[in-house]
């Protein structure tokens, strides 16, 4: 369970930099956080801790909630974590 957690996040937040045309620089520098963690993040390689969701919602304008639910938003990167 706690790998496909880790795999919703992951895909959420890739798609989420994609559609906006984010760099994983310009995301880290929008949330504070470092460039190999946001990476580590988007390769499900890393456990985000609580207050670091939060930094990643806020950059992204949403709510932690609205961050870890699993949608079915298409478009690329085409990973299918939430089927």
């Amino acid at each position: 369970m706690a790998k496909h957690a880790r795999a919703i996040v992951a895909h959420k937040v890739r798609l989420l930099r994609f559609l906006r045309g984010w760099s994983q620089e310009q995301l880290a520098a929008q949330s504070g956080l470092h460039r190999t963690y946001v990476s580590a993040i988007e390769r499900g390689a890393r456990n985000v801790g609580l207050d670091n969701l939060e930094r990643l919602a806020d950059a992204f304008g949403l709510s932690v909630r609205e961050l870890l639910e699993c949608d079915n938003t298409p478009g690329p990167p085409q990973d299918k974590t939430c089927s």
